[in-house]
């Protein structure tokens, strides 16, 4: 299950998404998580919903690379449901069972709340299936680039993110290949109880954390061999351009935005 999980991974194309700006793009996903949470109408979720499925047609991507982003998140997807199905208790009563309710409310935030959390990652993950490592480093250090006169390190947390997510994928491989070769070796991680489970992770954390700080050593000792000291003398082969098609693209997200806040007024 573990090879199966798409986050961080990044997937050439040729498709309008892939051509957008970067810088533009992660406007697009924090204006679109904004219109995802702005309202509690089912009307105005529609909205975000309608975005992020013309967003993922536009991408031109398999739909089911967003359904193996989606798998490892089910368990806290479904404990999330259930928490706001209990504890919730306003609203006509549906079935109750001691101090326990099922009301219309509770079942209406916990079916908002899932379609949230599903088409949150769906839009979160188009960023990194459409946009290079490369490229989100520099739309990063581009938009943070003001915080630079407060001597705040931006070139150093763009690129310190940029690993964190391309790193990802490669440790839950190096997770599987672990897991594996414990099984081999008789190891068992499905059957006893919660502690016995929990015990038997501990010969796969060892080895992956050795791993991960491997890595990073690694890493390390490769960018100074390539004298790399940050973004001081540093230039960009590529440079970042906007074009008309990413002024459209925004003017259509901040126009769906507006819709989105209007009709939660509304209704």
């Amino acid at each position: 299950m573990l090879k199966d999980i798409t986050i961080g991974q990044y997937f050439p194309g040729s498709s309008l998404l892939h051509k957008l700006d970067a810088r533009f793009k992660i406007v697009f996903t924090l204006l679109y998580i904004v219109m995802l949470f702005v309202g509690d109408s089912f009307f105005s979720l529609a909205i975000g919903i309608a975005y992020c499925i013309f967003a993922l047609v536009l991408s031109r991507l398999p739909v089911r690379l967003f359904w193996k982003s989606l798998k490892p998140l089910l368990p806290i997807l479904i404990f999330t449901v259930i928490l706001n199905v209990i504890f919730i208790t306003d609203g006509k009563v549906y079935f109750q069972l001691g101090i326990f309710k099922i009301t219309e409310d509770g079942i209406s935030t916990a079916v908002r709340m899932a379609v949230r959390i599903i088409f949150l990652i769906i839009g979160s993950s188009l960023l990194t299936y459409t946009t290079s490592p490369i490229q989100l480093t520099d739309a990063i250090e581009r938009l943070l680039s003001p915080l630079k006169k407060l001597h705040f390190p931006v070139h150093s947390f763009a690129m310190m993110m940029t690993i964190a997510l391309r790193f990802i994928p490669t440790l839950m491989e190096e997770t599987d290949k672990i897991i594996a070769a414990q099984k081999a070796r008789g190891a068992n991680f499905e059957s006893g109880k919660l502690i016995d489970k929990a015990k038997a992770l501990v010969p796969v954390l060892v080895p992956l954390f050795v791993s991960a700080f491997r890595r990073a050593e690694e890493l390390a000792t490769a960018m100074e061999c390539r004298c790399y000291r940050g973004d001081i003398g540093r230039t960009k082969m590529k440079q970042m351009k906007s074009s008309c098609r990413d002024w459209i693209a925004l003017c259509i997200t901040g126009i769906m935005l507006a819709g989105a806040i209007a009709v939660n007024t509304a209704f």
